[in-house]
């Protein structure tokens, strides 16, 4: 599932084609919004919240979209071919005279009032990328459960918005504690969340999730991804299980301390 940085990256591209400019064609293929026509309308701006995007047209209306595991938004000149999959998987199509937007496999394709986007992201901590940053009350929600391992509090949504498993690999392994250490036991949860924000401030305008300041292929990671390589640092294996909801941990045995599943 795309992390909060490259949701960042969608809605840059969204704007770069579609925001400032009036809709000529508009496609939803899903049952529920078949039928809308938001032709005439102008696109105000695609806003990034998490992992949703938001898309607002003049008229007091949003499109909200969630790419998941599957979906991905395109933009594509005008007149250019569309090629980024069948036609049967396309769910939303967006179009000005400046540029067209199409949305392949996407899960979630939802038609609102723009006064209730609440409704589907007002469960969700504070942005990572957002202007309404707020690291206190950041603080304040992942340590409202000190028992709670700090993998699978990163990873809640309702925690911080725009983390994802690589992230929550990488912090882990900054912090120099296993995923499933309490989180109550963070030694210092303050320097984790300015971490967290840097490196996805970092990334937002790239693709990929690079921690280690290194952009060569391989080198990019301090531990995700790295199953059965040796730790950057101090040359011992990584290891990995499983934790939150089946999502795969990775982490060095030596350089971070915590509970951790036996062999």
């Amino acid at each position: 599932m795309p992390e909060g940085d490259s949701i960042y990256l969608v809605a840059t591209q969204l704007n770069q084609a579609l925001a400032g400019h009036v809709l000529t064609v508009t496609d939803f293929r899903v049952p529920a919004h078949a039928t809308a026509d938001l032709t005439g309308r102008r696109v105000l701006r695609t806003v990034p919240r998490g992992k949703h995007l938001l898309t607002r047209f003049e008229g007091g209306v949003t499109l909200h979209t969630h790419l998941r595991m599957d979906g991905r938004w395109r933009t594509f000149r005008p007149g250019e071919r569309w090629s980024s999959g069948p036609a049967f998987q396309i769910r939303a199509v967006l179009g000005t005279e400046h540029g067209t937007a199409v949305g392949y496999r996407l899960p979630v394709v939802q038609l609102l009032r723009s006064d209730e986007e609440h409704r589907v992201v007002g469960h969700l901590g504070p942005d990572l990328l957002g202007p309404d940053w707020d690291a206190d009350e950041a603080r304040r929600r992942l340590l409202a459960d000190p028992r709670r391992p700090v993998g699978a509090a990163l990873l809640d949504q309702r925690n911080l918005a725009g983390l994802g498993n690589v992230y929550a690999n990488e912090l882990a392994f900054l912090a120099g504690v296993t995923p499933w250490l309490p989180v109550g036991e963070l030694p210092d949860p303050e320097r984790l969340l300015h971490r967290a924000r840097q490196l996805l401030d970092a990334n937002k305008l790239r693709p990929g999730h690079i921690t280690t300041g290194d952009t060569r292929p391989g080198s990019q990671h301090w531990v995700y991804g790295r199953a059965r390589r040796t730790c950057v640092r101090c040359g011992t294996p990584i290891r990995t299980a499983k934790h939150d909801r089946d999502r795969i941990a990775y982490w060095c045995p030596r350089c971070q301390r915590g509970p951790a599943p036996t062999a």
